[in-house]
């Protein structure tokens, strides 16, 4: 086994705190970082200055306490282990990283990026080349399963400086020959937890072999379990050891925890709670796959716009669930927590807790995706009397008392389910057609055609292309779109979704 094979001499155990506890201290270590690294902010690191430059004309000013605390040592070569999340600003401190040990005359790979789905490895890889815009011809090349071999066949032809990708397609490139990690320097492991549970383990060892013993490697996990920590201590050198909390702030979500009677009570206690708040978009956590996929289905056959997301979800799938919800024309989301990561919608209005998750440090992360971007959330968790000695464990976590209150007055339940704002239509043509969003936009809003205000996101990828419209007006929409042309074409258009 690669990993867990030794025990490194570096120590990841917290010492006891007799007086002050542990999240305290942390704050006063951020605040003394702050202080002392970040008032000059990036321009006290050794960057160059084409990346400062390019940082200031992004809004990159003050760091983030991740940044503070990772990058003066990822800059001087260190090894890091840093528990953080998405949302914290960890994709720009290890891509400056990545970036600043760049030499552009080889064009071959130097820097490899490894995350959990294809998702996630288009958000990193979109990051990095915004950082690196002042980096002429930089080459960072996404390689992830589903989607077509041959093209990224072709493309590694041509060279990359950096590699994002999902662990099966890059062991498949190096099984194949296709991808040279000979002159590897910097390897980056994003969401390590989450490559474990969904079994990249064997393929993490794989491509670790093929990688320079002499390389810095930086891992990144939002939990610091105890599979992360055998791989930490197969992999890391001497490595720096970064935690650091959600990047929201506290009192920016009001929390509430609603007591129920018993477990069949469960279920009509969300509905109610659904129809009480009736939020456009949020998300319902479930503990396990199966619980995901009943509460999605019992939602949905009492007429709430709900879909499940879970481990066992085609990528394609997935995808497609991610697109609906984030273009708001699907308002529920029913998740397990390892599905829900990479999840980055910033209006998120109410987070449901189905049950209180087994690591009590998930609910942290679980309240952290509303109340985002300087907008309040609201955080509702079901409590039966099972739960008490959890909540009870979970209060000493957040160290404030937390109070059970009565769910909303019943009569809500005789609401009519809402529905969210938006439909989704799918265009059976994308990239491979030379389709731009301003093509889709101008076949629906042209000739006495739809206000372009009540077009939502539109989004193109290699052989579909995705609009959101006005609920009210997907109709009209969608035979405007079978009707006409777009680049000329005639294409087949549907509606997607709930």
């Amino acid at each position: 086994m690669l990993f867990g094979c030794h025990r490194a001499s570096h120590s990841f155990v917290r010492p006891v705190l007799p007086r002050l506890s542990y999240r305290r201290l942390l704050f006063l270590r951020f605040a003394f970082v702050t202080d002392s690294v970040s008032t000059g902010g990036f321009t006290a690191l050794p960057l160059a200055p084409a990346l400062l430059d390019n940082l200031a004309s992004l809004g990159y000013h003050a760091m983030t306490p991740i940044q503070a605390e990772s990058l003066p040592g990822i800059l001087a070569g260190r090894d890091l282990l840093a528990q953080a999340k998405t949302g914290s600003g960890k994709t720009a401190a290890f891509g400056l990283g990545v970036l600043s040990r760049i030499k552009m005359a080889n064009s071959r790979p130097q820097a490899l990026i490894l995350c959990p789905t294809r998702e996630l490895a288009d958000q990193v890889a979109g990051e990095l080349r915004r950082l690196a815009r002042s980096m002429a011809n930089l080459k960072v090349l996404t390689l992830c399963g589903g989607a077509p071999l041959v093209p990224q066949l072709n493309s590694l032809a041509h060279g990359a400086h950096v590699i994002v990708g999902t662990p099966g397609r890059i062991e498949e490139h190096l099984r194949k020959g296709s991808l040279d990690l000979a002159d590897l320097t910097v390897l980056v492991l994003d969401e390590a937890d989450r490559m474990l549970d969904m079994g990249f383990q064997a393929s993490l060892e794989s491509i670790v072999a093929r990688t320079p013993k002499s390389r810095q490697t930086l891992m990144f996990s939002a939990t610091y379990s105890e599979p992360v920590r055998l791989i930490a201590e197969g992999l890391l050198r001497d490595p720096l050891d970064v935690r650091v909390d959600a990047s929201h702030d506290p009192a920016s979500i009001r929390q509430h925890f609603y007591r129920i009677d018993d477990e069949s009570a469960r279920f009509e206690a969300l509905r109610l709670l659904l129809l009480a708040y009736r939020p456009v978009s949020s998300v319902v956590f479930c503990n396990t796959r199966r619980e995901t996929r009943e509460v999605a289905q019992a939602l949905a056959d009492r007429g709430f716009s709900a879909l499940a997301l879970h481990g066992d979800l085609e990528q394609r799938d997935r995808e497609q669930v991610l697109l609906m919800f984030a273009n708001q024309s699907v308002s529920i989301l029913v998740a397990t927590d390892v599905a829900a990561r990479g999840l980055d919608i910033d209006a998120l209005e109410v987070v449901f807790n189905y049950r209180i998750p087994r690591e009590l440090e998930v609910h942290v992360h679980r309240v952290g995706r509303t109340g985002r971007a300087g907008a309040t959330g609201i955080a509702c968790t079901l409590v039966a009397e099972k739960d008490d000695y959890r909540l009870a464990r979970l209060s000493e976590l957040l160290e404030q008392p937390l109070a059970c209150q009565r769910l909303p007055a019943a009569n809500d339940l005789e609401r009519e389910p809402f529905l969210p704002p938006k439909a989704t239509l799918q265009i059976e043509g994308g990239r491979n057609r030379k389709i731009r969003p301003g093509d889709i936009l101008g076949a629906l809003t042209g000739e006495a055609g739809i206000e372009g205000s009540r077009v939502g996101k539109i989004k193109v990828s290699e052989r579909s292309a995705y609009v959101a419209i006005d609920r009210e007006l997907a109709k009209a929409a969608l035979e405007k779109l079978r009707i006409g042309k777009i680049k000329g074409r005639s294409l087949r258009v549907r509606r997607i979704g709930p």
